[in-house]
């Protein structure tokens, strides 16, 4: 198993990475001396194959544990489904000290850490993703919330989890897509942060794919690493966790505008990280070369790295950019690359740049 610890004073907790690890939750939660009483949320295709194994574990340490079950898909990322959650954790007689568990992928994991934040002005919680693109990116750093019509994670909280337990055993049952989709947010992070790690993903993409125990350890723990020492500097995004949102900005733009579901989001920012490298090429200089690299690392993983996008689309998706929580004063600000391992954050870009890297 390997550890990595996110920096965040009082707040601050271990990520666990490896094998077998749900039995292993009770005594963990046991550990962090919470309360009884306990509610696990989960999503009814993650429960069918994890929720019993998670139950066992939790009753077998002397917890209390109810199961809340949401549907599966970005729609249960709402306010609507928040209200839900907390109604069921009332009628379960939830306390201060009892305490939730979110199985799943990122839209369990954000909505149930919303809920625990919410819930009787915040109570704990303790993430077992589920998913590799929740392992490696939307369980760490503390980041909750839910969906508007008019854009994504508009409504939410900074709210640390106690533990992010990530056991690499639960991608056996995660379907292709849903895999592959993660491996957008792992080539992230070669991109921003660390270009040992890139080439690492160029030579090790098979064994990748493949779904290699050895690999993924490495790799997930490597993101992980990468991540807590982000959120360790800047845990609300007041500066350097924005380099984070890589690709997001027309990620997250295609995912509001297509209707959610439509494109996984690890597909989204696939489609967005390429347009970034392009217009970073433009803007800031990256080699063409760098820029050849990523896109043909996103086209080798199964990824998509471009939309068709006719006259209503796009004017649907320019208008779901300036809704992103990234605005400032109307201005749409992008994440850019120096080169591989390198991003600046905060760059203006004109929309006439845009439609342009967009085709």
């Amino acid at each position: 198993m390997r550890i990595v610890q996110v920096p965040l004073g009082n707040r601050s907790y271990a990520i666990k990475v490896g094998d077998d690890l749900l039995p292993r939750l009770g005594a963990e939660c046991a550990r962090l001396k919470l309360g009884r009483r306990c509610a696990v949320i989960t999503d009814a295709n993650v429960g069918r194959h994890h929720a019993k194994a998670v139950l066992k574990s939790l009753a077998a340490s002397g917890f209390e544990p109810v199961l809340i079950t949401v549907p599966a898909g970005e729609k249960s990322k709402r306010v609507a489904m928040v209200e839900k959650c907390h109604d069921q954790l009332a009628a379960h007689r939830l306390e201060r000290n009892s305490f939730i568990v979110a199985l799943g992928g990122g839209v369990v994991g954000d909505l149930a850490g919303f809920v625990a934040a919410t819930y009787l002005r915040g109570i704990p919680f303790v993430q077992v993703p589920t998913t590799l693109l929740a392992q490696v990116d939307s369980s760490v750093g503390g980041k909750t919330g839910v969906n508007l019509k008019s854009g994504k994670n508009l409504v939410g909280a900074f709210y640390q989890p106690r533990l992010v337990l990530c056991d690499l055993d639960t991608f056996r049952t995660l379907p292709k897509r849903e895999y592959i989709s993660g491996l957008a947010e792992v080539i992230k992070y070669g991109i921003i942060h660390d270009a040992v790690l890139f080439a690492q993903l160029e030579r090790n993409l098979p064994k990748l794919l493949q779904r290699d125990p050895a690999t993924l350890r490495d790799v997930v723990a490597r993101c992980c690493e990468i991540k807590a020492d982000v959120v360790g500097q800047d845990e609300t995004e007041g500066g350097l966790r924005a380099i984070l949102n890589f690709g997001h900005t027309i990620g997250h733009a295609i995912e509001n505008s297509s209707g959610y579901g439509k494109y996984l989001h690890g597909e989204a920012i696939s489609i967005g990280q390429v347009a970034a490298a392009k217009l970073s090429h433009t803007i800031l200089g990256l080699p063409s070369a760098d820029v050849a690299r990523i896109e043909k690392l996103f086209v080798r993983s199964g990824l998509p790295v471009k939309i068709r996008l006719d006259a209503a689309r796009r004017k649907k998706l320019f208008a779901a950019m300036k809704l992103d929580k990234k605005v400032s004063d109307g201005e749409v600000k992008f994440v850019l690359a120096q080169k591989l391992g390198k991003v600046t954050w905060g760059q203006r870009v004109s929309s006439a740049l845009i439609e342009q890297v967009l085709g």
